[in-house]
């Protein structure tokens, strides 16, 4: 008799062959956990195009943008350490900050300030997070949201480093969340593991997939535009091909800088999407857990000028103003949250099926949000 669990497997295998057969996938891996267990490890390709057969289920490879869930996982722990929720006002911790508004509408990039009028360099932190101080807000904060592609980062590390007394996102993360789950994710890489990280290439240039995507291309080659101000805001690592450079790496950029695996990602969402405990030890508090689940934003965004929803730091499926959705960018579920990293990486949890996703790789596609070669394995989980 035919096992169906077995069936949906190898359908998901099949989804998962189709990236590198019709989607020109170089190197890539795949974790699924289920209520805190992997249930799928799957990897195929090379970390270079000249090499064959090196990419395994370890490998780390620059995932962007997801580097923003684990990253708001830290600032959220520092939070709740300090006494503190997403209503609080930041100024209650960085009273030179112009723009008035609360953790959780910085997390939700409610914050306005999704660009810096100055031009300081991404490499020099004390200068970004000056410059942000001094910057009016784009709009009030709170009416609206705009995605924070590079500035979310250095504002999140601004309020850990107060929180903490200096303590960075990448330290906070590493001390709380992947050392103590031995997942090979960081922000900041150790010197000790550049030899291991895959080689990125950029995509070629495709037609935008709908109205939406049109109008989001179409504002970032527009020089005055928000859209391009804010993905140019710090100056410095444009290029795909910066994100190649040791630099890069250690530079420990909590909205683009992270480097790591499938497994290692997907563990930390693992954690999220089954209550908060590793062996028996609770790493994250059941608050931790109600406010990155909890959304916050949701409707037209000011940047990417399409929809999006957010909770304290993850994005989730955007909603229509009936409650249906409009997007599936994180699977069914409404209460799933995540993150995309620009090019094609993925990973987020789903606490109504305890299921954490993530997938990485090395050749990007041109776009913000999910793309098919994730998209179809999410449609592919038998679970």
């Amino acid at each position: 008799m035919a096992n169906p669990l077995t069936d949906d497997l190898a359908n998901l295998t099949s989804a998962f062959e189709h990236n590198f057969a019709a989607r020109g996938e170089i190197g890539a891996s795949l974790s699924v956990w289920l209520h805190g267990r992997e249930v799928v490890s799957l990897h195929k390709g090379a970390r270079t195009r000249e090499e064959v057969d090196t990419w395994h289920d370890d490998t780390i490879v620059p995932v962007w943008s997801a580097t923003k869930g684990p990253a708001a996982l830290a600032l959220l722990l520092a939070l709740h350490d300090a006494g503190l929720s997403p209503d609080s006002p930041v100024q209650s911790i960085w009273p030179e900050l112009r723009a008035s508004c609360s953790f959780g509408q910085l997390l939700s990039h409610q914050a306005a300030l999704p660009a810096i009028d100055e031009k300081p360099s991404i490499f020099d932190h004390p200068a970004v997070a000056d410059a942000l101080a001094r910057q009016s807000p784009f709009w009030e904060p709170g009416t609206a949201h705009g995605y924070h592609p590079r500035t979310f980062g250095f504002l999140i590390d601004e309020c850990a480093r107060r929180l903490t007394i200096g303590q960075s996102i990448g330290s906070i993360l590493a001390n709380r969340i992947t050392i103590p789950i031995d997942a090979h994710f960081w922000i900041g890489l150790p010197v000790s593991e550049h030899h291991r990280v895959a080689r990125l290439y950029p995509g070629k240039a495709k037609p935008a997939a709908s109205p939406d995507e049109a109008a989001f291309f179409a504002a970032f080659t527009s020089p005055d535009s928000l859209t391009r101000r804010a993905f140019a805001s710090p100056a410095g690592l444009h290029a795909v091909g910066d994100m190649n450079l040791p630099a890069a790496w250690t530079a420990a950029l909590p909205a683009q800088g992270g480097v790591g695996s499938a497994r290692g990602l997907a563990k930390i969402y693992s954690l999220l999407a089954s209550g908060g405990s590793w062996n028996g030890r609770q790493l994250i508090p059941p608050a931790v857990l109600s406010w990155a689940s909890q959304p916050l934003a949701n409707g037209h965004d000011k940047v990417l000028l399409m929809p999006t929803r957010f909770s304290a730091g993850f994005m989730m499926n955007p909603l229509a103003p009936d409650g249906s959705t409009l997007h599936q960018r994180f699977g069914p579920s409404p209460r799933a949250f995540g993150h995309p990293g620009a090019g094609g990486s993925l990973a987020f949890a789903d606490p109504d099926r305890g299921l954490a996703f993530a997938y990485v790789m090395n050749q990007m596609e041109q776009g913000v949000m999910p793309n098919a070669k994730s998209l179809s394995l999410i449609d592919a989980l038998p679970f």
